[in-house]
């Protein structure tokens, strides 16, 4: 038998399976396969949302945060165009450079920003990847399930798709904690 797993690239393994079905068919009839949507799964789990909500929480302050920033800019660069023709030579050269000072700065807050964004989105997703991998192998054993099929997946009979049971099983467990 084979033991029940969580296949991240099936293709080869699905081939070797369906191989050994068609060569060996008398013994096709003792294995249970399933069938796992990854997408629909992260998608309607109650964890899922909670991270998207946090991560939004996040982002927020920040955001807030550089549009401060671009709006002390562009309110620096407005009183050089209104005023420019009044200043000093040095007024405007100090001016000039805190403009210049100020948008390097709101470029490299940017940029921080983005890295730390998709950094904290690739944990999240990460960690919730490992939740429905741990419930996926907690429902083959419970279910009895041989092998699950997920990634790559061409067609599959909604009969064997056990997606629901893994969604029902994450929120189960985000409603427990």
């Amino acid at each position: 038998m084979i033991p029940g797993v969580f296949l991240k690239t099936p293709v080869l393994s699905l081939a070797t399976l369906v191989t050994a079905l068609v060569v060996n068919p008398l013994h096709a009839a003792d294995y249970r396969i399933a069938v796992v949507d990854p997408n629909r799964v992260v998608e309607q789990s109650p964890q899922y949302e909670a991270a998207r909500d946090a991560l939004q929480g996040e982002v927020e302050e920040r955001e807030r945060n550089l549009r401060e920033q671009q709006d002390q800019i562009a309110s620096l660069q407005h009183k050089l165009e209104k005023d420019g023709a009044l200043m000093s030579e040095s007024e405007i050269q100090r001016l000039q450079n805190d403009i210049r000072s100020r948008t390097r700065k709101l470029k490299y807050a940017r940029d921080e920003f983005q890295e730390d964004f998709a950094l904290r989105q690739n944990e999240l997703r990460t960690k919730l990847g490992r939740q429905v991998q741990e419930v996926v192998v907690e429902l083959a054993k419970e279910q009895k399930i041989d092998l699950i099929i997920s990634d790559g997946l061409v067609y599959s009979n909604p009969r064997i798709d056990i997606s629901d049971l893994v969604i029902e099983r994450l929120k189960d467990e985000f409603n427990k904690k």
